[in-house]
């Protein structure tokens, strides 16, 4: 029988849509009243210093898809890059990342949804949705592409609206220039302290951009079209959160009059477009949700896959389906993980992912300094640059990020590496694991 092959068959675009799915760009409007107050306004600068920050590890991303095209994304470059032992450990805490995202975005979907129809029981709305991300994504990634395109264009499009409404409403009681000020940026003053919390709260939303390295291997030119998608998320992401926060502080200036930090967004709709608008802006995020569910579910089993291929985890785990050319065990898997849904809260699970994320991302920094720097010996002036400084630039800002976690996320992280190390000796004691499947195609 020979062996299952995952298609090459995504393009630029479609990568960009996968992205901007699992970033979730209306989730915006989520973190606005918590990083009003931690940045007294001066949220759209935060965003800035955010974006900063998470395109150095962008960039990072980008030079190792260029060496390894392949499905895994971080798990995959510090396997080949740094070790295949501490290459483990990296795809182990990714997965805290990608396998429970999805659980999340069901978490909140189901909320909202029960709050409209309370007749229905919550858990019938988890059910569901796991059911239908699932079977879209044994469908492939091309069917999974197509909804979230359709998804994507309902979220920007409540994004376009609110800029509009927001608009107006400054318009209203104000002169032309009030649209054009450095108040929502400087606010009273510039302080760095007040805009570094704001954008260590605020790199969370560009969660996302990382996720289409996972579908290397099912992308056509991809040391190519990888690296230029990275970027073209990033920035559009930027964009999107600077000018919706932008407008947002125009509108409501003072984050001391909203009178829930937590629903702010809600008061910031109702206000500017009325209970009319306040269920479209809810259908939106309901859509968000969903749509980034799909993406990270697909993320979740590729990294699976690529375990699975180079002997981490069992075999069972590196099958494709030979008529959708999925990978269909893991796709069920992470559903049955989803289940959590019922027993986790929201806070926990979020808590989960943050550490998962951050872990991944301060490796891929580093394994662009091992590949190029210490491996290949790109030591010019360029290339030191290129593979050194900004690499460690990231990785330091990533460093400070993992300081700024909660207590929760730190105790998780110990208990949820213990974990790998314990199975991770299993494997090098019982197992021999000593060698590096490199059974992958570079073609296209």
């Amino acid at each position: 029988m020979s062996e299952v092959n995952f298609v090459r068959n995504l393009t630029g675009k479609e990568l960009v849509v996968f992205g901007l799915s699992l970033m979730a760009p209306i989730t915006i409007f989520t973190t606005f009243g918590i990083a009003s107050e931690v940045t007294d306004s001066r949220v759209p600068l935060a965003y800035l210093f955010a974006a900063l920050a998470l395109s150095l590890t962008g960039y990072c991303y980008a030079q190792m898809v260029k060496a390894f095209p392949i499905s895994g994304s971080a798990y995959s470059y510090v396997h080949r890059a740094v070790n295949s032992k501490v290459g483990f450990l990296v795809g182990w805490a990714l997965l805290t990342s990608y396998a429970l995202l999805p659980m999340v975005n069901y978490l909140v979907a189901a909320i909202f949804l029960h709050s409209i129809l309370p007749q229905i029981p919550y858990g019938f709305w988890i059910i569901l949705l796991i059911v239908l991300n699932t079977l879209i994504n044994i469908k492939g990634t091309k069917m999974a592409s197509w909804v979230n395109s359709l998804l994507l264009i309902y979220s920007f499009l409540v994004v376009v609206i609110f800029s509009l409404l927001s608009i107006r409403y400054v318009l209203a009681s104000n002169e032309v220039s009030s649209l054009f000020t450095l108040t929502p940026i400087l606010g009273s003053g510039f302080e760095m302290s007040m805009i570094m919390a704001g954008a260590s709260l605020l790199c969370f939303s560009y969660l996302g951009f990382d996720s289409i390295t996972t579908l290397a291997e099912e992308v056509v030119e991809p040391k190519k079209t990888i690296p230029r998608a990275i970027y073209t998320i990033i920035a559009i992401g930027t964009f999107t959160f600077v000018v919706v926060s932008y407008l947002g502080t125009l509108v409501q200036p003072n984050y001391r009059n909203f009178s829930n930090l937590d629903s702010a967004a809600v008061e910031l709709v109702t206000m500017v477009g009325g209970n009319l608008f306040v269920s479209f802006f809810l259908a939106g995020t309901l859509i968000g949700c969903f749509a980034s569910g799909l993406a990270s579910q697909a993320s979740a089993s590729r990294v699976l896959y690529a375990m699975g291929r180079d002997n981490m985890l069992p075999k069972v785990f590196a099958k494709l389906s030979p008529k959708y050319k999925t990978p269909v065990f893991n796709l069920l898997l992470i559903a049955a993980i989803s289940l959590l849904s019922f027993v986790l809260t929201l806070t926990l699970a979020t808590s989960f992912i943050n550490f998962g994320a951050l872990i991944a991302f301060l490796f891929v920094n580093v394994s662009v300094v091992f590949h190029y720097y210490v491996k290949n010996n790109k030591r010019s002036f360029g290339a030191t640059i290129k593979y050194l400084l900004i690499p460690s630039l990231g990785a330091l800002f990533i460093i400070y990020l993992l300081f700024k976690l909660d207590s929760i996320s730190i105790i998780f992280g110990i208990v949820w590496g213990s974990l790998g190390v314990c199975y991770l000796i299993y494997l090098v004691k019982f197992k021999g694991m000593s060698t590096i499947n490199l059974k992958f195609s570079e073609e296209g």
